[in-house]
């Protein structure tokens, strides 16, 4: 599990489980998109387009486009795990989908310097593409009974985060054992130095 590509002064993780989770990721433990460079870093980690694809052309329409997005997921993703017959959901699933539809990046296969066949796009990709992705991926995510049953909020210590449980027996209690673990596991030792010193 990669917890996460330290870029600048920024630390952003890709270890929630799906491409969307990753997204939400990026307001805790503060808004990771607070600059346009920190959104182009989020999109080559995530995965949305080949490592050394051009992002010249993104700019802070980007970043509303985005936060939209990763706003609208949260309500169906937190509402799919406290179910409510709430009218927002149904809004924010109706933006989603129609989020969607945008046709994804054009791939096509190219000689890397070695020779090998790598992935590149065929144009720089478009916002409304690559928010479609994300989009259809949440969408995916969703409608899969098995995955949805694995959905599971973080029991670390104020972490909101949300990911993807696919441990074996479904256990998984942190978002990461590295970061929202590693603490518990300091807190619960304080605990006892504390009880075993009094």
């Amino acid at each position: 599990m990669a917890l996460g590509t330290a870029t600048g002064e920024y630390e952003l993780r890709f270890d929630a489980g799906r491409t969307c989770l990753d997204l939400l990721a990026t307001t805790h433990p503060e808004e990771r998109f607070d600059s346009v460079e920190v959104l182009r870093a989020w999109i080559t980690g995530a995965g949305l387009v080949p490592p050394d694809t051009p992002l010249a052309h993104v700019d802070a329409s980007w970043l509303v486009g985005f936060r939209e997005l990763r706003g609208l997921i949260g309500q169906l993703v937190r509402g799919g795990l406290n179910p409510a017959p709430w009218p927002s959901y149904d809004i924010a699933l109706a933006r989603v989908n129609d989020i969607a539809r945008a046709a994804p990046p054009a791939p096509r296969a190219v000689r890397g310097q070695d020779g090998t066949l790598v992935r590149e796009l065929d144009h720089p990709p478009e916002c409304a593409a690559l928010l479609g992705a994300v989009a259809r991926d949440a969408l995916e995510l969703l409608t899969d009974p098995v995955a949805r049953a694995g959905l599971r909020e973080c029991e670390g210590d104020n972490c909101p985060i949300v990911y993807l449980d696919t441990s074996r027996g479904r256990r998984r209690r942190w978002c990461s054992s590295e970061v929202c673990g590693n603490r518990e596991r300091v807190a619960r030792h304080r605990r006892r130095a504390a009880l075993a010193r009094a």
